[in-house]
């Protein structure tokens, strides 16, 4: 089994042609089913030679790939949710096809993932904005200098990055429990509506390493245990309310010298302006 699937265009061709025969054409699915899976397929390589990527030869590399693929179709492409659920359906059969055929080794499972579609509109932070709202948060935390502090500027710093990057809700961010996150397989595990859960790998290495300091802080706030498992306390060790995040949005917006008047909501609708860019830039 090859350790890192650098194959020539035409060998992935092979793959896909027979894929298509094995998967489609053999179980008399239609030409059109036949014609989309072959696109979904041959855009996604067209994306990583454009990224300059190897093709991913495990389990989680797939998953890591596939979820920078569909953030960059939902929020810079902007194709609606039903057709990136399909995507990765797709992507999920034929990794399960290839590791039947030994070239991959490890799991994927597509149902595991849900790339969140980002609305488009109005209330939007331009990128000097964002670039300006997150300094502001770093530069509080570098020059506070209580280490108390600094943990609740930490924590902020954790929330505002997941509402920016992955486009979570308040109310699914103040639903994280601290086991929602997995150290190992750096995926966050959201809960949506209807009791659903969505796995959000968390491409920001910066990103990442607050989210671990923060659970490795953690315990600074604990205070009652029956809130002792919520990913994200007040500094009385109670859970926070969509009120508190607001007003902590809202602390940082000043600070960053935005004087437009913006909510949460449109940070976390920014990232459709140049979400590939970012996707780049902070992947690792």
């Amino acid at each position: 089994m090859e350790s890192s699937w650098k194959v020539s265009d035409k060998k992935q061709n092979d793959f896909i042609d027979s894929f298509i025969t094995n998967q489609v054409i053999g179980r008399g699915l239609d030409k059109r089913t036949e014609k989309a899976y072959r696109l979904d397929l041959e855009h996604f390589y067209a994306w990583m030679q454009e990224m300059k990527d190897s093709s991913p030869a495990d389990g989680i590399e797939w998953e890591r790939k596939i979820d920078q693929y569909l953030l960059y179709l939902s929020r810079e492409k902007r194709l609606r949710t039903s057709t990136i659920s399909r995507k990765y359906r797709v992507f999920g059969y034929f990794w399960a096809y290839l590791a039947r055929q030994g070239v991959v080794s490890g799991n994927y499972n597509p149902k595991q993932v849900k790339t969140v579609q980002i609305e488009s509109g109005a209330g939007a932070l331009s990128k000097r904005e964002v670039d300006a709202f997150f300094q502001a948060i770093r530069r509080e935390r570098e020059e506070l200098d209580s280490d108390f502090r600094r943990r609740i500027c930490l924590r902020d710093q954790v929330m505002m990055g997941l509402l920016f990057y992955h486009g979570i809700e308040i109310s699914e961010l103040l639903g994280l429990n601290v086991s929602d996150y997995n150290v190992k397989s750096k995926i966050m595990t959201v809960r949506k509506k209807r009791r659903k859960e969505q796995a959000v790998y968390v491409f920001s290495k910066e990103l990442r390493e607050q989210i671990e300091q923060w659970i490795e802080e953690h315990e600074c706030f604990e205070r009652d245990d029956e809130f002792r498992e919520k990913m994200f306390l007040s500094k009385l060790g109670r859970p926070l309310s969509m009120k508190m995040v607001i007003l902590i949005f809202e602390k940082y917006r000043k600070l960053a010298g935005i004087e437009k008047e913006f909510t949460p909501k449109d940070l976390k609708n920014s990232l459709g302006k140049y979400g590939r860019e970012l996707v780049e830039e902070k992947s690792g």
